[in-house]
């Protein structure tokens, strides 16, 4: 886990199954966070578990009390999971920590707000899975094509499946700040999980709304083209602190390759 300008850089391996490729599953992973240039407190809490095959944001809820106790809490909760070769039992258990995460926090708030987005990246092989509750986002990059992977939970992303505004406005307009879901928000707290099949060379983005609120579709996709993942996450965060570090910023990138 980092904070506050930590970086943590690494790589994992799980054994090949035979499915996606041959070879083994090799992943690289870089982790940082930073305070910015406005905020006191950094908010955001990650975890690299690149052993576990998981890695995860958790951006605490500005403006509210225990913001970067809730995030933390986040990560403590899922500092201990275990992959399990049972890929169901595996998600379950995520799920079931997210949801311990989120009573803790209903407990703690004391009547107030202690709340806190979630994104999560886990994989096995062939597949990977997003889980996530607020407006967290992990993109890849897959043949230079970049893709975000999950889709905000906010009212402007209401908006837009509406079609009352564009996409391209969602962070202009002066309600983008409102989310519909987090940890901690709701007694009963809803998750939601995608999955996709894994491809050599997927290159992942897991991120806070601190870095890509200020950056260009294409400013992410030049950003994850870097040579190595330590590149790429200093790239996209030393360019979100340029743009101002209105924002607690926090990046994890990750990479797919079968070797």
């Amino acid at each position: 886990m980092a904070k506050n300008g930590t970086a943590i850089i690494g790589q994992g391996s799980l054994p090949d199954n035979g499915t996606a490729s041959t070879g083994t599953l090799q992943w690289h992973s870089a982790a940082l966070s930073e305070l910015g240039y406005v905020r006191s407190v950094n908010e955001d809490a990650l975890l690299d578990a690149r052993e576990q095959s998981l890695w995860v944001v958790a951006d605490g809820m500005g403006g509210h009390s225990f913001g970067d106790e809730a995030s933390q809490t986040i990560v403590d909760q899922l500092i201990s999971f275990q992959r399990s070769d049972n890929m169901a039992e595996s998600i379950t258990d995520i799920e079931k920590r997210l949801t311990q995460a989120n009573t803790i926090c209903r407990d703690k708030s004391q009547g107030q707000v202690m709340g806190s987005t979630v994104v999560a990246l886990f994989v096995h092989e062939p597949y990977c899975f997003f889980i996530w509750a607020g407006d967290s986002r992990i993109y890849r990059l897959r043949d230079s094509r970049l893709e975000q992977m999950t889709e905000d939970h906010s009212y402007v992303q209401e908006l837009v499946t509406l079609g009352e505004i564009r996409r391209e406005d969602m962070e202009k307009h002066p309600s983008s700040n409102i989310i519909t879901r987090a940890i901690g928000v709701h007694d009963e707290l809803q998750l939601e999980n995608q999955h996709t099949l894994i491809e050599s060379g997927d290159r992942f983005l897991i991120c806070s709304d601190g870095l890509f609120k200020d950056l260009e579709h294409d400013e992410i996709a030049k950003g994850l083209s870097h040579t190595t993942v330590e590149e790429s996450v200093q790239s996209l965060v030393d360019l979100s602190l340029e743009r101002g570090g209105r924002d607690n910023t926090t990046a994890i990138v990750v990479q797919a390759e079968f070797r």
